[in-house]
């Protein structure tokens, strides 16, 4: 059976990124896809360029009226939601105790709880259908935490954990749950940090990819590259001598906490104001603002 061709696909935080790369790879396989964004004109401009069986919608995954008004316009332009990949992500970086409140409460409640949200707004129908498949975008810092992403690592630690839980859950009723762990990514959210042997960047096409595969062949936990969860995971578990020398040895103990600020000044802003739907009227009000 072909999981994807045909299928009914929504795509949180699809304006850009990875996301945007996998409405791409999805809509060459024949699937349906419906994007939603919090930026109302990057998400026109993103649902002009991919062209084909594609729509989009205003979307705050915050705010669970306006995620339940995002999956109503998705069963209205596709009967069902098939399958829902909850991609929306922030990534605030430095120091935990230079980390203001608001950005602490984008990344919580965008990371995490907009998952949540997302997860208990579509299984509902899924469960009822006997079928579904649900993906969950974390990162492979909820494996292994270094200093700088603190809380970024811990929410990502959660959909690991969330969506573990819930595969084993709802497998009888026919519903699959993926958690999707990226490595650094070419995108925004890297936007500023130093490369170092360890961390070069993969493409957002290559987590697309794996995305892809994961729905034609379901399994729970998938790394970029394959094997490095087995890696990963028991480093993470080292003692504190042996997590600080990896951490020194690849460079991973710094790579967070010193960066170029001015560089990554744009996107810390929409990051940690990543709350609420941004459409142009608003755009211009907080440019006045500034």
């Amino acid at each position: 059976m072909d999981n994807i061709s045909g299928r009914t696909v929504a795509i949180t935080g699809a304006a850009r990124g990875i996301g945007y790369a996998t409405a791409q790879a999805l809509l060459a396989r024949g699937a349906r896809v419906v994007i939603g964004d919090r930026d109302v004109a990057a998400l026109e401009s993103a649902v002009t360029s991919l062209g084909g069986r594609v729509s989009g919608h205003p979307l705050d995954v915050t705010d669970r009226e306006s995620f339940s008004g995002f999956l109503a316009h998705v069963r209205a332009d596709g009967g069902r939601v098939d399958v829902l990949i909850n991609n929306a992500g922030v990534m605030p970086i430095g120091g935990f105790l230079e980390q203001g409140q608001r950005a602490l409460r984008s990344a919580i409640e965008v990371n995490f709880y907009g998952v949540v949200t997302g997860c208990q707004l579509v299984l509902p129908e899924m469960i009822e259908g006997g079928r579904g498949h649900i993906v969950n975008v974390a990162s492979l810092a909820g494996l292994m935490p270094v200093p700088g992403q603190t809380v970024y690592a811990a929410t990502k630690s959660a959909v690991i954990s969330l969506s573990s839980a819930m595969s084993d859950e709802f497998a009888a009723r026919g519903v699959q749950v993926s958690v999707v762990m990226p490595p650094f990514t070419r995108t925004e959210l890297i936007s500023g940090t130093a490369q170092t042997r360890t961390n070069r960047p993969v493409e957002p096409e290559a987590i697309a990819a794996a995305i892809v595969k994961t729905l034609d062949r379901p399994k729970t936990h998938v790394t970029v590259p394959g094997g490095i969860r087995f890696v990963l995971g028991p480093l993470g578990l080292l003692g504190p001598r042996g997590r600080r020398w990896v951490g020194r040895r690849f460079g991973t103990d710094k790579v967070f906490l010193e960066f170029d600020t001015a560089a990554r000044q744009g996107y810390e802003d929409r990051a940690q104001a990543a709350l609420g739907v941004v459409d142009d009227a608003d755009r211009d009000t907080r440019d006045i603002q500034r």
